[in-house]
């Protein structure tokens, strides 16, 4: 094997960090890289550059850019590092780098083939605190063998309630706070041996910090389920439709990014140019206001893959049919209604199965993705691949609404015909209980038409 160095950029803001002080200041030194050759005394190590996207700049240089010939396979050939003056081979050196996220320079990152990893599932997390992280915190703080026991079902409610990470760290922390807890319960005497289940949990770790998106209880008019994907994991997203009367405008709330709004735009467009279809008159868009929210309200949300969800959310609200509690969808939609690709599918189904869905719609693009699920997915979701956000709305609502004939010529000529037609003479009324008008008003509605009258005194 090779030999292991690794290297903390994380705060670095000077460049000679990198390529080393010239021999002429006093305390003068080689740069990270040189030294990390000098320790691992051999010409072929694997050196991992940890944090690479936490380097900084200012005025004595910017190492991300002394990087880019450290990283260059073309170019570490004749590395030069200020302090040796000499070139420096580093073509057989293996270099790994850690990132929390793609905030570099962009020819930093050309540089490199990145291979994105995802977060713990719910599954993965428990079995590492089953194998290490109990046993840790047993050994920690002194307890012996069957004194201190976690359950899982309250591993599983510390997973969920207690901690939103990609990672284990606060789980770590959550546990050996369970285990400092036992060891004050054993040491004052008032148990021999603590089990903590999901039913004591909140004794140990107080009340519950977080809660994870469930499906809804009943089908509802305008309501869908959508999927969406952070850097801690997936997430049921409810989406929330209402038509009002107004003058034809869509209203979003829910803290909503450009890339969302701009995907409840094109859901509305295509919404209606199939409205005949829905069994909706054209007309009436201009006499409604639809209003579209995503809670939770703080939180930011932002991306393109609710289009499928929105289409779905918006048709129900104009038809009055409810769409299933028990389905999920996740998907871009086009101007065509065509289901484009989205991703984060491994998280966000892992969601969906948690909340209780169990039928998800996806992109056929997507399909490939399915043979990466774990087993429990595949067995506890039914997973419907579609092209199209027709396919998705024959099997989302409950009932399917009724299409109507409508010919847009043919009413522009109506109402053409309809505006040609003069009108008729307003009638006049007498009533006899209205002396103030000398017995007489008119029956037209405009009051203009009742000034001008010449019977009105």
């Amino acid at each position: 094997g090779r030999e292991f160095i690794r290297i903390s950029l994380g705060g670095v803001r000077d460049e000679s960090e990198i390529r080393g002080h010239r021999r002429t200041y006093i305390g003068s030194m080689p740069g990270k890289i040189i030294q990390a050759m000098k320790k691992a005394k051999t010409t072929n190590p694997l050196i991992l550059l940890d944090e690479i996207d936490k380097m900084g700049q200012d005025f004595r240089g910017d190492p991300a850019s002394a990087m880019l010939e450290v990283l260059d396979p073309e170019q570490n050939s004749t590395f030069v590092d200020h302090y040796l003056e000499v070139e420096y081979d580093l073509s057989n050196v293996m270099f790994l780098t850690t990132s929390n996220s793609y905030n570099m320079p962009g020819p930093l990152l050309d540089r490199m083939e990145i291979i994105p990893l995802a977060g713990y599932t719910e599954d993965e997390k428990r079995e590492i605190a089953r194998r290490h992280l109990i046993d840790k915190a047993v050994k920690n703080h002194g307890l012996k063998k069957g004194e201190f026991e976690l359950t899982d079902s309250a591993l599983t409610s510390m997973i969920q309630h207690y901690t939103r990470e990609a990672g284990v760290r606060n789980l770590e922390r959550e546990v050996a706070k369970v285990a400092r807890k036992a060891v004050t319960k054993i040491v004052k005497g008032e148990e021999e041996t603590v089990t903590v289940t999901a039913e004591n949990l909140d004794d140990f770790l107080g009340v519950r910090k977080f809660r994870y998106g469930l499906a809804e209880k009943e089908d509802q008019v305008g309501v869908v389920t959508g999927l969406a994907y952070t850097s801690v994991g997936g997430d049921l997203l409810h989406i929330e439709a209402l038509k009002l009367p107004g003058k034809g405008r869509m209203k979003t709330t829910g803290k909503l990014g450009d890339v969302m709004k701009e995907s409840i735009d094109a859901a509305s467009s295509y919404v209606r140019s199939i409205s005949p279809e829905i069994g909706v008159k054209p007309p009436q868009f201009d006499t409604l206001d639809i209003h579209v929210h995503v809670p939770e309200g703080a939180t930011p949300k932002d991306g393109p893959s609710a289009g499928l969800a929105m289409v779905t959310s918006i048709v129900s609200v104009l038809t009055g049919i409810p769409v299933r509690k028990d389905i999920a969808m996740t998907g871009e939609v086009t101007l065509r209604g065509n289901a484009l690709a989205i991703g984060g599918l491994k998280e966000k189904l892992l969601a969906a199965l948690r909340g209780g869905i169990t039928t998800v719609f996806i992109p056929e693009e997507n399909e490939k993705d399915i043979a990466e699920l774990p087993d429990s997915v595949k067995d506890g979701l039914k997973i419907i691949p579609v092209t199209h956000v027709s396919e998705v709305l024959a099997q989302a609502l409950v009932d399917q609404p009724e299409p109507i004939e409508w010919d847009q010529a043919a009413e522009d000529a109506a109402a053409a015909e309809r505006a040609k037609q003069p009108k008729g003479a307003p009638k006049l009324h007498i009533n006899k209980e209205a002396p103030h008008y000398g017995g007489l008003f008119l029956s037209h509605s405009s009051f203009k038409s009742r000034i001008s009258s010449p019977y009105i005194k």
